[in-house]
Order: C-alpha cells, then structure tokens, then sequence
C-alpha cells in the first residue's frame, strides 16, 4: 500500500503528547501519529471497538472491557461462528460480538497473527509481562473416593 505524505500543525502541548506516546510505543513521531490516525478511524468505523496498551502491544478491544477482539474471534471458532452463543458466553450484548467479528473480517491477518501469537506465548512469557501471575495446576485424575 503506497502511503502519503501529510503535514500537521500541533499546538505545542499536542506536540508534548505526542512525543510522549512516542516515546511508549518506541516509534518515531511520523510513525506514532500514522498509528493514532489509524486507530480513530478504525474506531469511528468500527462501533464498540477501540484501542488500548497491553503487554502484547496495541490491541483492538471492546469498548470499555478487557476482552480483545481476537479472544472473541476464537471464541467464536469454538461455538461454531454462532455469535449468540458468543454473546452469551461472554456476558455481552450480540451487537458487540457482531462489531468484533466485523472488525476481524475487516482485518483478518491482524487479528490471526494475535491469535497465533496467544497460542505460542509460554508462562515465563507471560510472567515478564505480568509479574504476579501464579500457575496453578490441578488434577483431573480424581478416584472413585474423591467424587
């Protein structure tokens, strides 16, 4: 995709946010405002859906929740694509999984990449990221005198 050049003026306290976002996302400034431009728009086009940090980077989430876009998407491989039972599942009115899944036929290598991603990321991983996280391990051998 060809991309164009565009200029901005920031008032010099949008300035400071923004090299303060660019120095959060590791990027340059050009490349930082790109990212925020896109995410608005995804986010206008897309009801329920926003952006937000985590430790895997910048996700698409539903809009005031913790729940990614692509959890929802594997969600749904499990239930059969049914977004009812998605919707219950989740506790979460259908046309939110409606916008999720919309978003992801929208930007469907995005959201496959953080799927793959998820699948591939071991505890040690995952407790870089989040340094409280305990494993717990159970036994599901239970004997006959257990039940």
């Amino acid at each position: 995709m060809m991309s164009q050049r565009v200029n901005i003026r920031l008032r010099e306290d949008q300035l400071e946010r923004l090299k303060r976002c660019t120095r959060a996302f590791g990027k340059t400034p050009s490349e930082t405002a790109a990212l925020l431009v896109d995410e608005r728009l995804r986010e206008a086009e897309f009801a329920f859906i926003e952006f937000c940090s985590s430790p895997r980077g910048r996700q698409a989430y539903l809009k005031g929740s913790r729940l990614t876009v692509w959890w929802v998407v594997k969600a749904a491989r499990q239930f059969d694509g049914n977004a009812q039972d998605v919707a219950n599942h989740f506790e979460r009115p259908l046309a939110w999984i409606k916008a999720a899944l919309n978003y992801y036929r929208a930007f469907p290598s995005e959201i496959d990449q953080a799927i793959a991603d998820a699948e591939k990321t071991d505890f040690k991983s995952l407790q870089r990221a989040l340094p409280n996280a305990r494993l717990l391990t159970l036994d599901l051998n239970l004997s006959e005198g257990t039940r």
